[in-house]
């Protein structure tokens, strides 16, 4: 879950929604990406490739909102609206095994 509700006063996005990571070293950096909304970004550690993920992400967001094409974009990438919620498409990540 990521709440874009940032403590720092560059702005606070009043949602709540429940997103996919995926981090992974390459090279000297650790890659963060999610699924969902098919952002990316990077850091040298780990937990620094997940701060900027959330950074990144929440720009994301706070750009789609600004620009009103928030709800748009969540529709378009599997989110659901019941209510006053977004609920999370169901994304499945496995390994896969192949032969080269």
């Amino acid at each position: 879950m990521i709440d874009f509700r940032f403590r720092d006063g560059i702005f606070s996005i009043n949602m709540k929604l429940f997103l996919t990571s995926k981090i992974w070293k390459e090279g000297k950096h650790y890659v963060a990406y999610n699924p969902e909304l098919e952002v990316a970004s990077q850091g040298k550690t780990l937990e620094e490739a997940e701060k900027m993920l959330k950074e990144a992400i929440g720009l994301f967001i706070k750009t789609a909102k600004k620009i009103g094409t928030l709800n748009q974009v969540l529709e378009e990438t599997g989110f659901v609206r019941k209510e006053k919620r977004w609920l999370s498409p169901a994304i499945s990540i496995s390994s896969l095994e192949m032969k080269a």
